[in-house]
């Protein structure tokens, strides 16, 4: 592969199969706004709506550590009109939907396309593009589906407000469409199509792992850590994981290929790229949460006192890639996770008094190490391993981040509402703010145990393949 240069169809290819990952981390940032609307209009409980995420979390994280064994054996642009399709007819069905049951009905087809979409967008990257901006291009594929979040509580709040909670589907609708027509024109097939056996006993645990995992975390948002409903789901998903680890890495032909994370090199890469997910994905329940019940805002002006951090750590990443082809790993990734942990010594220093302006500020710090350093823990990884296991590790990557996303918001949640039981002496202000310290404690553990390790993988240990 030429190491210069890049066609424009590629980039097209890149774009059209990252708005698809944009249009489905904007809906299920932006429906979180509807959850009381939808209460109201369909006469439901909150554990009941909160099916709306966590079904949709289900069926990701279920299709994509399917995405290696799916690029063997089908072609891409194939995977690409099955996924937009997919979406397509969700957001449809969504959009007409005249009950509850119906409108989940929706977010499960929204789901198979998005756990297609995700991953499909990285494969086109490593597949494609040329060597010498690889960092680059894997930095634009991290600013489309790192900017979503930025966007999707923000558009979700208009949109409720000015229009009603269909038309969320409705404006994305046209984007859908304009990304199958430039799939269609863009995406080229370059690696040979194969037959494949499809191991079914691996599925069977995939399902097994996420079904127990995402309900069990789920069920923590309550604050009942230790109830049956909570760690019956867990234990499960844990043996299910268990039995997947053990089937992957004694199958000629796994579903997902674990053996990868033998790799040392690349598995700590992703206990980092773990760590971060969770971190970013904790501070975008806190912070909103704090600045509604602590400072008494509106949704809308937490989603804006957010959105510049977003927006700076979501541009950050293409500039971020080129460094790191241009100098190599260490610039981007160790000034990425120092600015992460100064961010959260910071939260935590002002955890029980954090106005506005210093959530601002603090955030944007904390968005650089995600601009820096996010997208690179995945590129840097995926360079430990063999060309023919690039797509089984991008698959553990994208795995690993619903994982994480399915149980850091549950367990952070878990952590606030504990803190607002047991202080609930002091009135919801000071023990919500409490709740939030305890969590940031929690968080800045966790960013001193990413820091140890990226030290480790950087500057302590010669990387071996």
């Amino acid at each position: 592969m030429d190491n210069q240069k890049m066609s424009a169809k590629v980039v097209l290819a890149v774009i059209a199969a990252g708005i698809m990952s944009f249009a489905g981390v904007v809906i299920e940032t932006s429906m979180n706004i509807t959850f009381p609307t939808l209460m109201r209009e369909f006469g439901i409980n909150t554990s009941t709506v909160q099916w709306m995420t966590t079904i949709y979390l289900l069926v990701v994280s279920i299709i994509i550590p399917l995405s290696a064994i799916l690029k063997r054996g089908f072609k891409t642009k194939h995977l690409f009109i099955a996924a937009n399709l997919l979406f397509i007819l969700g957001i449809i069905l969504d959009i007409v939907a005249p009950s509850f049951s119906f409108l989940l009905l929706g977010r499960v087809v929204q789901g198979l396309g998005t756990g297609i979409a995700l991953p499909l967008m990285f494969n086109i990257i490593l597949e494609q593009v040329p060597l010498s901006k690889i960092g680059l291009m894997m930095g634009v594929g991290n600013l489309i589906t790192a900017i979503a979040p930025a966007v999707g509580p923000t558009f979700g709040g208009l949109v409720v407000s000015s229009m009603g909670w269909r038309y969320i589907f409705v404006l994305l609708l046209p984007l859908l469409i304009l990304s199958l027509f430039i799939g269609l024109f863009s995406i080229e097939q370059k690696s040979e199509v194969n037959k494949v056996n499809f191991d079914i006993m691996s599925l069977l645990w995939i399902v097994v792992t996420f079904v127990g995992l995402v309900i069990g975390f789920s069920s923590m948002g309550s604050g009942q850590i230790m109830s049956v409903k909570v760690i019956f789901p867990i234990v499960i998903g844990i043996v299910g994981m268990i039995l997947l680890y053990h089937r992957s890495t004694h199958s000629d032909n796994p579903v997902i290929n674990l053996n990868v994370l033998k790799n040392r090199s690349f598995a700590g890469h992703v206990l980092v790229f773990f760590i971060l997910q969770f971190e970013t994905l904790g501070l975008s329940f806190i912070l909103p949460n704090y600045i509604q019940i602590v400072n008494n805002k509106s949704a809308t002006i937490a989603g804006l006192i957010v959105l510049p951090g977003a927006v700076i750590g979501a541009f950050f990443a293409p500039f971020s890639g080129k460094i790191l082809d241009n100098f190599g790993p260490k610039p981007p990734m160790l000034s990425g996770i120092g600015f992460g942990l100064l961010a959260l010594i910071l939260f935590v220093a002002f955890g029980m008094h954090l106005n506005d302006s210093l959530i601002l500020v603090f955030y944007i710090i904390y968005m650089l190490c995600i601009g820096l350093s996010f997208g690179n823990f995945m590129t840097n990884g995926l360079k430990h391993l063999k060309q023919t296991e690039n797509s089984d590790g991008n698959a553990v990557l994208t795995t690993i981040q619903q994982i994480s996303g399915a149980i850091s918001t549950s367990i952070i949640s878990a952590i606030i509402t504990l803190s607002q039981v047991s202080h609930n002496n002091l009135g919801e202000v000071k023990s919500t703010a409490l709740g939030s310290q305890n969590a940031l404690i929690v968080l800045l553990i966790l960013m001193i145990v990413a820091v140890g390790f990226t030290f480790k993988l950087l500057l302590f240990k010669k990387n071996a393949k």
